[in-house]
């Protein structure tokens, strides 16, 4: 059976091979090389016999079944017999001869075929190929193809056949017309060349040792004829190529002789192939083995044709590149490989060639010419060596070239020199100095990458020249050994040419010095006297202290110059060492951790100059630190271009001449600074002065001296005079030096010590700063009007002042020039442009003016007094925003202007802590027929700022008071007690106290409540309504008295006017600003509604909607009496529940779909209820109430979700933008929400109400699909946090199981379900009743509210797991039942059946679960397929739950619906859904117990464990070789569940299941085949060959592969 068995599979495969997918069709292929792992010979005879029956097939199918066949027989030629390895060289040699096509796949498929076979059944192939190659007759050029390829995959057996095939194919050569063939030919030539020439160089190895060359010489050179003298003239440039492919090996066969003989020939006609083709690799290639075996053969014919040879050679080198192709990079390989050979064998006329063309100005000549010197110096060194003097010669001209490509090449020569020891010879040095001059380049601004990706800043000249470098610093032992870098680089550390190479340079010194510290101390100490261009010590110090002081420039040139300074300590002081161990590590660090943006480099400078003054303590050495510092004077004038470092250096030299305890060297050098100085420029300003201050920390009389030396002297006065113009100096490089030398004094002040500069303030400090600032032309002062100089001025005399301030000796200090200093100082602030700040001048000088004023004398009053108004007035008229004559923002400027006068005007005050000292900066900084209308009128006027006319109006209300009494019937000489009561009251009004005040405007109120008539009242309130807006507060707080007076006392006859009043006092809101006129209307409103209740309730409710914030406030009032807010909140839940809460309505002109739209009365209620629940006062009745709140308020959230606004109010909740809005939202859900919430919070409940946030039940509340969810979180914080309250809240929610609104009773369900989930119900006394409640739910008409019955009795199996045994068979009858409920197959109300019985199952009576185990399991299997996630998820987590209840107790009902289950829950680990897939996990591990076998649960508990991927394919197999193993009497039951699921509906399931069956066959013994149903499985099997789903191909032909195991 097994030769049809394996013919039916391989042909249900080979059917397969025009699948559209690739991936199929490499499947297709994957499962026949299977097939013939197995049985490679049935399976190679089952492909020969397709192949043979289906001539028609397309070449590309047939090319795909010839590479499977190739593939078997390489891997199993061994165990091939002569049969079919007959039948199957046969079968390749038709196919491959069947077509006249030249080089298609097809052919070489075949012709790869019979190479497979050759391997080991040569004599066969050949006897097979030979015979289609036969004398005389032109070959297939398949045939020639094959023959070179076998003779390249197995040269030692088919050498021996070569003399017979050359032979026979010389002939053939003159009969070929075709160029096509010619190339096939061509190509065989060359790989017969190369197996020969294989053969040749491992004769100890071949079977024939015998074989020699010669043997083969006459028909190579009789090809050779045909090829050079015939076929390298064809006009075909492929042709032309194949030609010189294969003369290049051809060459190293033939005859010497022959080969001298063609030289002269063949060496011109190679090289003209280089014009004629542009792909010039093979012509390279070729070109060096003809080279190569002319060499060989000591040809003299070479030395003639070498001219020929470099001209040629050398244009293909110097061709420009294109691109940076593989083809044209190798082309270039074999180019320069050309070269070496030649090197080789001619280096003299080599060098002859190529060093005079160095001297070229033409680019690519010239780079071209370098690289090959590169190449020749590398691959030729042995020749090169004694031609290196010449070649560095003539380095001479490439070395000023400056192009870039030119100096890319020149830097890589130099460093093929540096590895072969040019650099040691004269003239060496120079191509190190070019080195660091190329290091020395600008460095590049970041560029886009090139076209080909590259990045061209890194191959910049600059980098390669930096690499180069350190390459052959670290690299090159012999850079090391011989004094070629060390100590000549250091020579580049001073020049300023060579700055912008400073951290290449340093990095490769560090590393050469550490070198030649190892050496030992004697390499390693640098002898100065015989290195005459070295730096001094001194010089190298200078130097590399000053660039370190700008430490992120150049690439980080300061770590790597202070890491040199470091290494270098021996060579500058001997007693150095130890210390910068210790102080320069914490330099580097300190750079470690800052970046260029965050740096300051004024603390850095001052680290530096730290690390310098304690260098020189450490030296202690004068003669020493007077080098070092004439030195640092020397190099000034190299930093002209860096005005930052040479600041520093300034600084530096401050230091050390502080440090120098010779004062002839101290005054010496601080001349010559004076004289040589570039005062032009303001950076140096500031360097000398503070160079200056510094020196004068320790040599303050010498430093003084000679700055007025210098002010005496004739450099400084000769450009005085009128005529100065005539004169050396220009008038503004005097006004320079000048400003120079006032901030020297300045630092100098600031510096020294402030005991010495006391004594030498007026003396001379201030008297040579003034001596500079003012002029005499004639005699005749004149004051400058360079603000440069002034600025200085004002500036250094800052730091006088503060010098001054800051000495312990100040307060004992009489200081006769403060007076005209502050004088000196308040002109130059007025003098300042009063609308702009161009300078900070004012800045500068108010601060010295704040110094000033603290020394004695005090300052008289008046000077005081224009200092004060003088900064005042030249500060506050500058616009805050100011901005300099350059247009330049100037805020921060301004800041500190404005804080300078702040400070100013505090040192005054300090001062003269008085109150006359206070008075003079306040003096600077402040150059009747409607009685109650009448009665109205008059009566807020008792309060009015004016005693006069509160005693006026309270006679206009007693005279009004009376005339109404008159009209009563009274005589005119009536007196009545109540009237009369007013002249009382008049007393009271006399007093300021507003208190007493509005104490009798209160009693005046009663007065007028008292007699005026009713008919009068409401007059006279809406006329003192009007007074709430008085400008006068008194009056209109005393409207606000009067107002609440009259309501308590006749409010009760208002009952028809509460509308109108509520409504006025809203309009009085929104028009009234005051604080007290909103407390004043709420308690209008608090009494109005304590005498009538309903009215005002009603009113508020009539107020717009969304309510403004003052009628919030309103509502708000109502709540601060209990007995009142019980009225109000009994009245809004009636109103609330009164009307229905929403009406339906169609959209107009749309389909059948409903709106459901907010009725207003229970929206307005709702929204009044949350603002009333806000007030704190309300929480005693909130309390009372709760019950009857929460639920009302819960049933209205759940029947407004989804409700909207009516339409008015949603255009004119957009519209609104005025900010008394209340910024709450009208939507009709999240109102009630609001409200909720509100009852929470006032309630007590914060913690329920945090919790609820917390897991976003609120937000879930408001929408359709969350509600439920929310309602659940309610019900749980409840339960949590305020469990007393639940009896109540129940009560008042089990009266909603015949509410007519569906959604009411869905909710009262979940919130009553959720309360099942926690024990608290259980310390209540609740169980009971709570289940008696749901339970009589089960028959409600909504599924919803039946589905929610179920999740609450499931609920009890976390919140009273003790009780769900006694109440078992009650839970699982209604879980069981809801498996059957209604006729809808995806029934919402069975899934959450499911969901409830996996809660559940672990905690009932295994009796009672007995009961329905096999009905429930056989209800839910069905589910396992379900269409819908959730019941496949719900049923296969519950069947895992069914499976681990039942552990050790029903097992043996149980076992078969394991076995049953076993294929879908295994496919279904790879359903689409993660849910189902981990169900699956779960169920399948509660399952495998019942197998009672360890390996298979070891298996599923490594890869099934949750939150791990798991690799299908690799699990699947363990698992089928488990289940073969352990129980191979269910292959056949396996097979047939998975034949199913070739059906499945999800592409990934159904591909699962040919790979589970082609698993199980894998892991099958051969006798379990009678259990499966071949036939049926292989049609399936042919089905899902024809799947849409590429995927599930490729699985069925795996499958078909692996179903070998039964042939």
């Amino acid at each position: 059976m097994t030769r049809p068995y394996i013919k039916r599979l391989s042909f249900t495969l080979l059917d397969s091979i025009t699948d559209k997918d690739p991936m199929v069709q490499e499947q297709v292929c994957s499962a026949l090389c299977s097939l013939g792992d197995a049985q490679p010979d049935e399976t190679l005879h089952a492909c020969e016999e397709y192949l043979r029956q289906h001539d028609k097939l397309a070449h590309p199918y047939r090319t795909k079944i010839l590479r499977a066949m190739e593939t078997v027989l390489s891997s199993h030629i061994h165990d091939l017999d002569k049969d079919t390895a007959g039948a199957v060289i046969l079968l390749a040699t038709s196919e491959m001869t069947r077509t006249k096509e030249l080089d298609c796949d097809w052919q070489q498929a075949a012709g790869s075929v019979l190479v497979a076979v050759g391997k080991r059944f040569t004599n066969q192939v050949m006897e097979e190929v030979l015979s289609r190659f036969q004398p005389g007759m032109l070959p297939h050029s398949s045939v020639l193809h094959t023959l070179a390829n076998l003779s390249v995959s197995n040269a030692f057996d088919m050498v021996p056949f070569l003399p017979s095939i050359l032979s026979t194919m010389l002939p053939m050569l003159g009969m070929a017309k075709q160029d096509a063939l010619k190339v096939v030919f061509c190509g065989a030539l060359q790989h017969f060349s190369e197996s020969i020439l294989e053969y040749l160089a491992n004769l100890d190895q071949a079977p024939d040792p015998t074989v020699r060359k010669d043997t083969f010489g006459a028909d190579i050179f009789g090809a050779y004829d045909v090829l050079f003298h015939h076929w390298l003239q064809s006009r075909d440039a492929k042709l032309r190529l194949a030609v010189v492919a294969a003369l290049g090996p051809m060459s190293h066969l033939l005859p010497s002789e022959r080969l001298e003989e063609q030289l002269p020939k063949l060496l011109p006609a190679v090289l003209g192939l280089y014009k004629k083709h542009a792909e010039t690799f093979q012509i390279s290639k070729s070109l060096g083995q003809i080279l190569e075996a002319a060499v060989n053969v000591s040809s003299r014919t070479l030395e003639v044709q070498l001219d020929a040879l470099l001209v040629a050679l050398h244009a293909q080198i110097c061709v420009p590149v294109e691109s940076s192709s593989p083809l044209v990079m190798n082309s270039q390989k074999e180019v320069l490989r050309c070269f070496t050979v030649l090197a080789c064998c001619s280096p003299d006329r080599l060098l002859a060639f190529l060093l005079p063309r160095l001297d070229t100005s033409n680019e690519r000549l010239r780079v071209g010419t370098l690289q090959i010197l590169r190449h020749i110096i590398n691959s030729a060194a042995a020749q090169m060596e004694a031609k290196q003097p010449f070649i560095l010669s003539s380095m001479r001209l490439p070395l000023l070239d400056t192009n870039d490509k030119v100096k890319r090449a020149v830097v890589q020569v130099i460093s093929a020199m540096a590895h072969h020891g040019y650099l040691e010879q004269p003239g060496g040095e120079v191509m190190v100095e070019y080195i660091v001059q190329q290091c020395a380049l600008p460095a590049e601004e970041p560029e886009k990458p090139g076209p080909d990706g590259e990045d061209l800043a890194a191959d910049s000249v600059r980098a390669v020249s930096i690499r180069t470098l350190y390459l052959v610093s670290t690299t090159v032992d012999r850079m090391n050994s011989v004094s070629v870098l060390w100590p000549y680089l250091l020579e580049f550390l001073t020049p300023v040419r060579f700055t912008a190479a400073l951290t290449p340079l340093c990095r490769s010194l560090v590393h050469l010095a550490l070198k030649r510290q190892e050496a030992g101390a004697d390499d390693f100490l640098i002898q100065y006297n015989a290195n005459a261009n070295l730096p001094s010590p001194f010089a190298m110090t200078t130097r590399l202290l000053v660039v370190s002081s700008n430490p992120y420039l150049g690439d980080g040139r300061g770590a790597a110059s202070l890491r040199l300074l470091k290494v270098m300590h021996q060579n500058i002081h001997p007693f150095l060492g130890q210390r910068w161990e210790t102080t320069m590590p914490v330099l580097l660090e300190y750079l470690d951790e800052h970046t260029e943006e965050s740096l300051s480099l004024k603390e850095w400078e001052e680290k530096l100059l730290m690390f310098l003054r304690d260098t020189l303590t450490v030296v202690s050495d004068n003669i020493w630190i007077c080098q070092l510092s004439q030195e640092m004077c020397k190099q000034l004038p190299s930093y002209s271009g860096t005005p930052q470092e040479k600041n520093f250096l300034y600084k530096c030299i401050g230091t050390t001449l502080g440090a120098a305890s010779s004062k002839e060297v101290v005054r010496k050098h601080l001349r010559e600074l004076l004289e040589t100085a570039r005062y032009q420029e303001e950076a140096e300003q500031e360097g000398l002065a503070c160079c200056f201050g510094i020196c004068a920390i320790t040599h303050l009389e010498d430093t003084l001296a000679q700055l007025e030396d210098f002010v005496r002297s004739d450099v400084f006065r000769k450009s005085t005079g009128i005529f100065s113009i005539f004169k050396d100096r220009s008038e503004h490089e005097v006004e320079r030096m000048k400003s120079s030398l006032i901030l020297c004094y300045g630092h100098v002040a600031a510096q020294a010590p402030r005991e010495l500069v006391l004594a030498r303030v007026e003396s001379d400090i201030l008297r040579n700063m003034f001596q500079c600032f003012n002029t005499k032309v004639l005699g005749i002062k004149v004051e400058t009007k360079d603000p440069a100089l002034k600025l200085c001025l004002v500036q250094s005399l800052c730091m006088v002042s503060q010098a001054m301030c800051s000495s312990a000796q100040a307060s004992s200090f009489h200081f006769s020039r403060k007076t005209e200093l502050v004088t000196q100082m308040m002109e130059f602030i007025r003098a300042e442009p009063p609308d702009c700040l161009r300078t900070p001048i004012r800045k500068k000088a108010m601060l010295a003016c704040t110094y000033l004023v603290n020394l004695e004398p005090a300052l008289e009053e008046q000077t005081q007094a224009d200092v004060v108004h003088s900064c005042l007035h030249s500060v506050m008229a500058l616009p805050p925003e100011a901005e300099g004559e350059d247009g330049i923002g100037r805020e921060p400027l301004y800041l500190d202007t404005v804080c300078a006068l702040e400070d100013l005007l505090t040192s005054l005050l300090r001062q003269n802590m008085t109150p006359q000292g206070l008075q003079i900066m306040v003096e600077t900084l402040v150059p009747f027929h409607n009685l109650g209308l009448l009665v109205g009128l008059f009566a807020p006027r008792c309060a009015d700022t004016w005693t006069t006319t509160r005693q006026e109006a309270v006679g206009c209300v007693y005279s009004l008071l009376y005339l109404q009494l008159g009209y009563e019937g009274f005589s005119r000489d009536h007196r009545d007690d109540v009237a009369e009561r007013l002249l009382t009251l008049k007393d009271g009004l006399v007093n300021p106290d507003p208190t007493i005040l509005f104490h009798t405007c209160h009693s005046i109120a009663q007065v007028i409540s008292k007699r005026l008539p009713s008919d009068q009242l409401i007059s006279l309130l809406l006329t003192v309504f009007e007074s709430l807006g008085d400008p006068d507060k008194n009056c209109s707080r005393a409207a606000t008295v009067m107002i609440n007076c009259l309501l308590k006392e006749r409010g009760n006859v208002l009952l028809e006017k509460v509308p109108e009043i509520v409504s006025v006092l809203r309009a009085k809101l929104r028009d009234t600003q005051e604080e007290h006129v909103l407390p004043a209307a709420q308690h209008s409103v608090y009494l109005l509604a304590s005498q009538h209740c309903e009215a005002v309730v009603s009113s508020l409710l009539g107020s717009p909607l969304p309510f403004d914030s003052h009628t919030c406030a309103l509502w708000r009032a109502l709540a601060v009496e209990p007995g009142l807010t019980a009225q109000v909140l009994e009245l809004l839940l009636e109103k609330m529940s009164k009307d229905v809460p929403f009406k339906e309505s169609r959209a107009f002109l749309l389909g059948s779909t409903a709106d459901r739209v907010a009725t207003l009365l229970p929206l307005a209620a709702t929204c009044a209820l949350y603002e009333v629940l806000s007030a704190p006062s309300s929480g005693t009745v909130v309390l009372e109430l709760y019950p009857q709140l929460f639920a009302a308020l819960l049933l209205r959230v759940s029947c407004t979700v989804g409700v909207q606004l009516p339409r008015n109010l949603q255009a004119k909740e957009r519209r609104s933008t005025s900010p008394a809005r209340a910024a709450r939202n009208l939507d009709p859900c999240s109102s009630a929400v609001d409200a909720l919430q509100a009852l929470l919070l006032r309630s007590g409940s914060q913690d329920m109400l945090r919790c609820v946030e917390l897991e976003r039940g609120w937000e879930l509340l408001k929408t359709s699909s969350g509600h439920e969810d929310g309602v659940a979180q309610l019900a749980s914080s409840m339960a949590k946090y305020a469990g007393p309250r639940l009896p109540l809240v129940m009560k008042a929610l089990g009266c909603t199981q015949n509410s007519v609104y569906e959604i009411q009773r869905v909710t009262s369900t979940a919130f009553l379900a959720e309360l099942l989930s926690s024990n608290v119900v259980n310390d209540l006394m609740l169980l009971e009743p709570l289940l008696d409640n749901l339970t009589a739910r089960l028959k409600d008409s909504s599924a919803s509210v039946r589905r929610l019955v179920l999740r609450g009795l499931a609920n009890m199996a976390s919140g009273s797991p003790d009780k769900v045994r006694a109440h078992g068979p009650q839970l699982l009858t209604a879980m069981v039942s809801g498996l059957d409920d209604g006729d809808e197959p995806h029934s919402p109300v069975a899934l959450e059946a499911m969901v409830g019985l996996s809660r559940l199952l672990d905690l009932v009576e295994p009796w009672d679960l007995r009961l329905v185990l096999l009905h429930t399991t056989i209800r839910i299997r069905p589910f396992f397929d379900s269409e819908k996630v959730e019941f496949r998820t719900a049923s296969i987590r519950l069947f895992g739950h069914l499976n681990k209840a039942c552990h050790g107790d029903c097992e043996d009902v149980f076992l078969e619906q394991v076995v049953g289950g076993l294929v879908p829950l295994l496919l279904h680990l790879r359903d689409p859904q993660v849910p189902v897939a981990s169900a699956c996990k779960f169920a399948l591990c509660m399952c495998v117990p019942h197998l009672e076998c360890a390996e298979l649960a070891a298996a599923f508990y490594k890869y099934l464990q949750e939150g791990r991927s798991v690799h299908f394919g690799e699990f699947l197999n363990s698992t089928c070789k488990h289940l073969m193993h352990h129980f191979p009497d269910l292959l056949g039951r396996l097979v047939s569940t998975n034949l199913f699921y070739f059906k499945s509906s999800w592409d990934d399931v159904r591909a699962a299941a040919p790979m589970f069956t082609g698993f199980l066959v894998l892991h099958a013994e051969p006798e379990q085949k009678t259990q499966v149903d071949l036939e049926q499985l292989i049609v399936a099997l042919q089905l899902l060959l024809k799947d849409p789903v590429p995927g599930v191909r490729e699985k069925a032909a795996e499958t078909l592969g692996r179903l070998v195991k039964f042939a």
